[in-house]
């Protein structure tokens, strides 16, 4: 089969078309002919050589995919060859075919194309179990997102509306902005030109904080929540060290917490695909909610999709088309 495989550490110049033998479905897992990949951060990252896939897991870039169910394993009872799906993936999504837990894989949304159904997985399996299971957010809660305009962010922003929160973003220039606002966010900050810390604090501060960017954001993030609130870190961007001030976290009893969706456990993942079932596909069944997109690129051309990525000029997500 046709795939894009890393050919050593470094920028996007390193992602190079190849040949690899079909993958094969575990006892729990299925095969998947895929249509679009997902294209995200995280990808980038195993690229420049500093995030290393899990063990047992494919070499191949790709956290995300859509396409029809080629192949099923012996324990495999609840999907069949044919089956329209997306999944969440441990690797491997930048390539013809793919193999990935069964449990990990969700029916492409009504009214939903292929090329939109890639684009979720990674991004609301991040945003959910990270806003909502972690980070507890409730309805009229102050919810304040970094990196607004990124495919976590407009996923974010939607889903922290409809459900009743009040969305503050930041992103760095105002077509993101605007954008921002069309999703549902009441205060849209260009972190270039205000002070997100004041802004937010004038607002009563953030219950709930998701945050990407780390580095000199963590103390300014912990200065921005409310009494009892949350931060939840979900990467570096930054960088991934930073001096806080303790004291703060103790007399406000701030929560500081975070994670990685890759490395957990795939009982973990099942269960983050079940609720997301259960309470976010009928939003995205309604058209209460979607995928922002951004561009589509051949297979071929992942290069050029990374590009694009790290120039940070994009809104929303990119795709592979395979």
């Amino acid at each position: 089969m046709k795939a894009v495989e890393i050919s050593k550490p470094g920028g996007p110049e390193v992602l190079t078309l190849c040949e690899r033998a079909m993958p094969q479905p575990g006892p729990d897992q299925v095969v998947i002919k895929v249509a679009y990949a997902g294209v995200n951060r995280p990808d980038a990252l195993q690229r420049a050589g500093m995030y290393a896939p899990p063990k047992g897991a494919s070499d191949l870039p790709g956290l995300e995919c859509s396409g029809e169910v080629s192949a099923v394993g012996s324990q495999v009872t609840d999907l069949k060859v044919g089956d329209a799906v997306c999944a969440l993936l441990p690797g491997g999504g930048y390539a013809e075919y793919v193999a990935t837990p069964a449990a990990h894989c969700l029916p492409v949304p009504d009214g939903m194309d292929m090329k939109q159904a890639a684009c979720l997985p990674e991004t609301y399996f991040t945003v959910w179990s990270n806003v909502f299971m972690r980070g507890g957010l409730q309805a009229g809660e102050r919810f304040l997102v970094h990196g607004g305009s990124s495919g976590i962010g407009t996923t974010a922003i939607q889903l922290a509306h409809v459900l009743g929160a009040r969305v503050f973003v930041t992103a760095g220039s105002e077509d993101k902005l605007e954008a921002c606002r069309k999703l549902g966010a009441e205060i849209a900050i260009n972190y270039k030109q205000a002070d997100f810390v004041e802004v937010v604090k004038a607002e009563g501060g953030a219950d709930l904080i998701l945050d990407m960017v780390g580095g000199s954001y963590m103390q300014r993030n912990i200065n921005a929540l409310a009494d009892d609130g949350r931060l939840v870190q979900i990467a570096f961007l930054q960088g991934m060290k930073a001096e806080l001030n303790m004291v703060q976290m103790m007399t406000r009893r701030l929560t500081l917490t975070g994670s990685t969706l890759r490395p957990q456990s795939d009982l973990a993942k099942a269960r983050i695909a079940d609720q997301l079932r259960a309470k976010v596909w009928p939003l995205l069944a309604a058209g209460r909610v979607g995928p922002v997109m951004d561009l589509e690129f051949a297979l071929e051309d992942a290069a050029k999709a990374h590009a694009r990525m790290e120039a940070g000029d994009h809104i929303g997500k990119i795709v592979l088309k395979v």
